[in-house]
């Protein structure tokens, strides 16, 4: 369906839940206040050529003094749920040791504040602000900081646990292991080989370990958020449809199978072949299996587009000194359709079709959640100041009623939180990207909502009103 076809608002059942997300780094600024540590990110973002125009999160959206203006944001909303994500380096800024009760204290304040307003937390205890200590001693590469990890967990739950009613152990770990440790385009800005598998597996062992210290803290809801890629082969050749095998071992396999179907990928040698020491990897422990695989409450889905694959030769032929993400394959965006300004193509029947897939190909995968959607676009002010933003409520809307076409075809998805809910600092982007339903002027902190907040606030009040009449369900 196109989007001038749509319907204004898609439907879903009662009980779905809406709600926005954030991410620490992104939002917080206050790099060096209250006791908060480096990160791997304050460390990346001052190495030259690293960032766009070599911007910082130092204060970004100013979110550690401001949350209290933007849960009003939510509130007025009317979210259910809200995500954040809780900066390791505030807790340890060592990545280990005594917690730092300034920083606890700040995600005290935070979740009170949440609740005080009728919207329950979702807490992300890793969205890759890795405190620098660690990457110091061997990062994701090394199995002590899976352990650091687990350790960590347990003192925020011990903290907040009470409170918060669901917790994300890792945010996209793809991102984490492959964009930082082997494309070098992420922190810590690695270009490694094995080394990027490694973090891949000890970022699982150390979701395994950090469910465990959950659990023993009481927690209720537990989870992991991923980003699947919808991958589509640029032809109907068997090179390019084996090419498709490769990078979806990389992007998607490498989690979903140990997670959810307790195994290894099937075509991990194929994919990776010598950077895969005896055909595994020495990191690789009796029993990580199970630690990894145990059941869930929920998984987390990102998504925002699809991929186009073809065949490709490495283009480093040489095992040494070959990245993990060099798979035999070139990664191309779809040309024959609308872009966002991140360059991303807009299809999103491809999103219902990924999480039938999903669904399908992991019989025990858990409740799914969407954790992020959104896109990034070119907002237009008005001489009254507002913003708007057609091209960001038509991706939503249409994205939405994909989603709405999966729950139809039986997936079990429960609630969904838009990306984003401020401008923020887009990574290695800068802040050259807005993906926010609230526009944030960085030079004097001032919030405006978007035509795509209030489209999505009236969303929002149409599904309550049409699932709880005369009841607010949070």
């Amino acid at each position: 369906m196109s989007v001038s076809e749509s319907v204004e608002f898609p439907e879903f059942p009662a009980g779905f839940f809406f709600g926005a997300a954030t991410a620490s780094y992104q939002i917080e600024g206050a790099y060096d206040q209250d006791g908060r540590g480096p990160s791997i990110w304050d460390t990346f973002c001052r190495e030259p050529g690293r960032v766009a125009d070599g911007a910082t999160g130092d204060v970004a959206c100013d979110h550690y003094h401001r949350y209290r203006e933007d849960i009003a944001l939510l509130r007025e909303l009317g979210v259910d749920s809200y995500r954040f994500s809780i900066a390791w380096p505030r807790i340890q800024p060592a990545g280990s040791g005594p917690a730092n009760s300034a920083g606890l204290d700040f995600y005290d304040r935070l979740v009170d504040e949440l609740l005080a307003s009728g919207i329950s937390p979702a807490a992300t205890l890793y969205h890759w602000d890795l405190p620098q200590a660690l990457e110091d001693r061997g990062g994701w590469r090394v199995r002590e900081t899976a352990e650091r990890f687990a350790e960590y967990a347990g003192v925020v739950a011990a903290r907040l646990g009470d409170r918060v009613d669901r917790w994300i152990t890792l945010n996209e770990p793809f991102c984490s292991a492959f964009v930082g440790y082997a494309a070098g385009a992420h922190a810590p800005g690695a270009r490694e080989g094995r080394g990027a598998l490694a973090a891949a597996h000890h970022l699982l062992v150390g979701h395994g370990l950090a469910v465990r210290a959950l659990r023993a803290a009481g927690t209720r809801e537990v989870g992991i958020t991923l980003n699947p890629d919808r991958l589509l082969p640029a032809t109907d050749s068997p090179a390019d449809t084996a090419a498709v095998r490769r990078v979806g071992t990389l992007h998607n396999d490498v989690w979903f199978e140990p997670l959810f179907a307790g195994r290894y990928p099937e075509h991990e040698a194929e994919t990776w072949g010598e950077l895969l020491p005896s055909g595994d990897g020495s990191y690789r422990l009796d029993g990580d299996l199970g630690l990894i695989g145990v059941p869930l409450d929920f998984v987390g889905i990102n998504y925002y587009r699809p991929i186009t694959v073809s065949d490709a030769p490495y283009r480093d032929a040489d095992p040494a000194t070959r990245t993990a993400v060099d798979v035999r394959a070139e990664e191309t965006w779809r040309d024959d359709v609308r872009h966002t300004t991140m360059g991303w193509p807009v299809v999103p029947h491809t999103f219902t079709d990924l999480l039938v897939d999903l669904a399908e190909r992991y019989p025990a995968l858990p409740p799914l959640l969407i954790t992020e959607n959104g896109s990034a676009e070119a907002d237009t002010r008005d001489a009254d100041g507002r913003v708007r933003d057609v091209e960001r409520v038509d991706y939503l809307r249409s994205h939405l009623e994909a989603l709405a076409t999966a729950l139809r075809a039986g997936v079990d998805v429960r609630g969904y939180y838009v990306w984003s809910l401020l401008d923020n600092f887009e990574w290695a982007r800068g802040y050259g990207q807005r993906f926010g339903i609230v526009r944030v002027d960085y030079d004097t902190q001032v919030r405006t909502p978007k035509d795509s907040y209030r489209w999505y606030q009236r969303l929002i009040a149409a599904h309550r009103a049409r699932t709880t009449p005369g009841e607010d369900p949070r």
